[in-house]
């Protein structure tokens, strides 16, 4: 089964920017929908992002118009690009398939902070 590794996490200040990764050890092509979930603490994990095999995306509205995902099928990564960050978006950030059948990688903590 693929298996997923997020990075690019790290701490930002509010309105700054981060790009996340996520490489999976096998091809991804054959996955139809790439998500970025997200997990704050006391929440439970959330979609945030998706893209399908063809390009086509959706954003969670807390995220829309700041976000950007992408896909790299050769590269079997996929991308989170976040922009105006706010405190809020604080949380540990996963990759997976939608819906998610994927094993689950440790994540990446993003912190939006002062």
């Amino acid at each position: 089964q693929v298996q997923v590794v997020e990075s690019g996490g790290g701490l930002v200040q509010p309105g700054g920017s981060l790009r996340l990764s996520c490489a999976a050890s096998g091809s991804i092509f054959s996955i139809t929908t790439m998500g970025w979930y997200r997990q704050a603490p006391g929440n439970q994990r959330e979609l945030v992002a998706a893209i399908t095999r063809g390009g086509i995306t959706e954003y969670s509205d807390s995220v829309k118009g700041r976000f950007t995902i992408s896909r790299d099928n050769p590269k079997n990564t996929v991308y989170l690009q976040m922009n105006s960050l706010k405190p809020e978006d604080t949380a540990v950030y996963y990759c997976n398939s939608r819906p998610f059948y994927l094993n689950w990688g440790q994540g990446t903590q993003v912190t939006v902070s002062s």
